[in-house]
């Protein structure tokens, strides 16, 4: 399971309109479903990416390129640009525990409103947090129950123990 980011060429916006936002979620779906990707929780930001995912096999390096690339050239077709999109090579680090992966999915959720575009983490569309806490249906790629199944037996005592946790986040006054 990794943790991937990836961020616009200079720190440039990459997600302008909310076609930019949703041709990336398409793609992330498409290379899901090719490789057999699972996704546990995401965040898009106007210049940069998270994504939670679990690769079966080796293939995230692949996988990234194609998504990157297939995004940079529609990217650059649909605003008649032309140029790099990203900055470099995406970022990935390996999330070790489920610990790791439960702090994941809170800091993904409060990344937006901590950077003031959001009073509240389900007031964002671009993230995995309203469809883990049940407030819209996941992406064909997410999987919520493996974020889920760490706060209780039954989905909706499960969502809301999510919903305080993330509520609840040590720093989140600061947010």
């Amino acid at each position: 399971m990794f943790h991937v980011t990836g961020r616009g060429n200079r720190r440039q916006r990459i997600f302008l309109d909310e076609a930019d936002h949703l041709r990336f979620l398409h793609l992330l779906d498409e290379v899901a479903r090719r490789r057999s990707w699972r996704g546990f929780a995401y965040c898009l930001m106007p210049n940069h990416y998270h994504l939670v995912f679990e690769t079966p096999a080796a293939d995230l390096s692949a996988g990234m390129q194609w998504l990157n690339g297939r995004f940079a050239q529609e990217f650059n077709g649909f605003h008649a640009l032309d140029g790099h999109v990203f900055q470099g090579r995406f970022h990935s680090v390996l999330v070790e525990s489920d610990w790791h992966l439960l702090e994941l999915s809170r800091y993904l959720a409060l990344n937006p409103v901590r950077a003031g575009l959001c009073a509240e983490p389900g007031d964002w569309m671009w993230s995995s947090y309203a469809a883990v806490a049940g407030l819209e249906r996941p992406r064909p790629f997410l999987i919520a129950r493996r974020v889920l199944r760490h706060f209780g037996d039954t989905r909706s005592a499960a969502r809301a123990r999510f919903r305080a946790f993330v509520a609840d986040a040590p720093d989140r006054a600061a947010a």
